[in-house]
């Protein structure tokens, strides 16, 4: 487990959130903010969270949809250990649980109506952290279609999975749905106007059979390059990272 002096308090949500992490490994940033906003989660519904970490994107959409049964599968003990105490302090219930996607542990062998997942993304066989616990959280070591299996075994027919991944893994992604999942829609992030988008939300729904949809780009900082110390956000971005709001309407 991290000691207390490896830890840092961080604000997300602009303050409505307060998550422990640790001051070296893996730090979540905008993609779990990003990934639960586009959930489309309601009252009284189940979300897994696969790969959980410190937390992060469950204890979003927690804030922002109240009355959600939350539950996460986190790998690394000590991320495991810090999305329990993430949740507490911010008494927002979230069952965690330490397993791997290959064998869930038996308490989560449950129906679910969302999963979401934001998946290692860094390609394996490339300069890795010399810190391995930072490592293992982002560089791919599972592959991308397994995150995919996994959700669906997890999904009740007609539920949703909810996945942020980068453009380069999307293919392997978008085969990975078939048979069992379809409606898909992608969101392109692109980090600056005109800038190729670099990550992706995917939302896809077990037995779905609409057509797949390609929407526009979400757009997340203004301005040709970073300013300075300030976060320039675009408004849709900025309400989304510091307000809490949703991307939902963007799906449909």
């Amino acid at each position: 487990m991290f000691a207390e002096d490896q830890l840092s308090d961080d604000k997300f949500l602009c303050g409505r959130l307060r998550l422990l992490q640790p001051v070296q490994g893996y730090r979540a940033a905008t993609d779990p903010v990003l990934l639960a906003a586009a959930c489309p989660a309601e009252p009284g519904q189940s979300v897994l969270d696969l790969g959980c970490g410190a937390g992060a994107a469950a204890l979003c959409l927690g804030a922002r949809v109240p009355g959600l049964t939350l539950a996460g599968l986190e790998l690394q003990p000590a991320y495991a250990d810090l999305a329990r105490r993430n949740a507490e302090r911010n008494g927002i219930p979230v069952e965690v649980h330490e397993g791997d996607l290959a064998r869930i542990p038996k308490p989560l062998r449950r129906d679910f109506d969302h999963v979401i997942a934001n998946p290692p993304y860094y390609p394996a066989g490339g300069s890795p952290s010399p810190l391995a616990i930072r490592a293992r959280a982002m560089q791919v070591e599972t592959p991308l279609a397994d995150w995919v299996a996994a959700a669906t075994r997890r999904l009740r027919p007609g539920g949703w999975l909810t996945l942020i991944c980068g453009a380069d893994g999307f293919p392997e992604v978008l085969a990975a749905l078939a048979p069992k999942l379809g409606s898909a829609a992608v969101l392109p992030l692109a980090a600056r106007e005109g800038r190729p988008a670099l990550r992706v939300i995917l939302r896809a729904r077990k037995g779905g059979r609409a057509p797949f949809r390609l929407l526009a780009p979400l757009v997340i900082h203004q301005g040709p390059a970073h300013d300075g110390d300030r976060e320039s956000y675009t408004p849709q971005a900025n309400a989304v990272l510091r307000d809490g709001a949703g991307l939902t309407a963007l799906f449909r």
